[in-house]
């Protein structure tokens, strides 16, 4: 009977390296020079709501507000396409959103103000250092769940996967300069998560084949573990794919953001499961001895009660 097709996946391991190198120094640069496009929940600005009778064609109200001179203008729908969310760079101003009413109301008279707010900056920068707190520390954790649930080696390899996901996905938001807002982040930290589950599926075969496969090869038991897993990480990719494509062209622009950093997430997070993790165990040496089980010590002769081997005690 021939044995089962193992794919030479850790054969590319070289590729794959320079590959990942190569779309991290891009998003270290871009986040470098060109910055995060950061949203108003982050950089402070008005928001307004606004409710149209019929469907409102948001391309004209941004073309209103923006020959009237208003800053960095982003509107979109809320919920449906009558209602209207419009954010801007503008100073704290209570009768913005009047002012605003009266310039949409001069194109059309089925316009009404439901909501005028003021994001300030401070709440903005606190929003920005806290998310940034929440990323670090999610790591944090993850590195000594893993530590002990498998084994050191498979922490760093699982963090380093991890990290090379979200740097990359902060990359990609930084060369399309798309606005970054807390949507993004919490997609961010769901890229953490999603990229962790498939990491841990993966590094608990590597562990069992480790233990009970006789051939003392890395690569190929490497090999052998990523080929048991591909059809659940094909399958839970591609299903998670179909939903986050779907929101991101029928879920509205309120969506849009987050389906697209998690679309990049899934993509990036799959890939460094396979590649990232992995090829960090091969570069960390990773024996069958680091994955044994400890042997449970045998007790010395010397640590024996004396009365049950020596002859002179026993009672007759």
């Amino acid at each position: 009977m021939s044995e089962p097709k193992v794919y030479n996946f850790m054969g590319r391991r070289h590729l794959a390296a320079a590959f990942s190198i190569t779309l991290l120094v891009i998003a270290v640069i871009a986040l470098a020079v060109r910055g995060l496009n950061y949203g108003l929940d982050f950089t402070g600005g008005a928001q307004i709501e606004v409710g149209y009778e019929q469907p409102a064609d948001v391309n004209q109200v941004r073309t209103v507000l923006t020959d009237a001179g208003y800053r960095d203008v982003v509107v979109q729908y809320f919920g449906n396409n009558t209602d209207v969310l419009i954010r801007m760079q503008e100073d704290n101003n209570p009768d913005l959103g009047n002012e605003v009413l009266d310039l949409l109301s001069a194109e059309r008279n089925d316009v009404e103000l439901r909501r005028n707010e003021y994001v300030g900056p401070q709440v903005g920068e606190e929003l920005r250092e806290k998310g940034g707190i929440g990323m670090i520390v999610a790591l944090g954790l993850v590195m000594v769940y893993i530590a002990l649930r498998f084994q050191f080696k498979f922490a760093i390899g699982a963090v380093a996967a991890l990290i090379h996901d979200v740097i990359i996905v902060l990359g990609f938001f930084a060369v399309t300069q798309f606005p970054f807002d807390l949507t993004v982040l919490a997609a961010i930290l769901a890229v953490i998560g999603y990229s962790l589950n498939d990491t841990i599926v993966v590094a608990d075969r590597i562990r069992e084949s480790f233990r009970t496969i006789r051939r003392d090869d890395p690569i190929y038991l490497v090999n052998i573990s990523l080929t048991q897993t591909l059809s659940r990480t094909v399958i839970t990719s591609l299903t998670t794919l179909l939903v986050l494509i779907a929101l991101g062209i029928f879920g509205g622009e309120m969506i849009r953001a987050f389906a697209e950093a998690l679309t990049v997430g899934v993509v990036i997070g799959t890939y460094s499961s396979i590649y990232v993790a992995s090829n960090i165990l091969l570069a960390m040496k990773l024996t069958k001895e680091d994955l044994m089980p400890p042997e449970k010590e045998q007790a010395d002769e010397d640590e024996v009660p004396s009365w049950l081997t020596d002859p002179d005690d026993e009672k007759s």
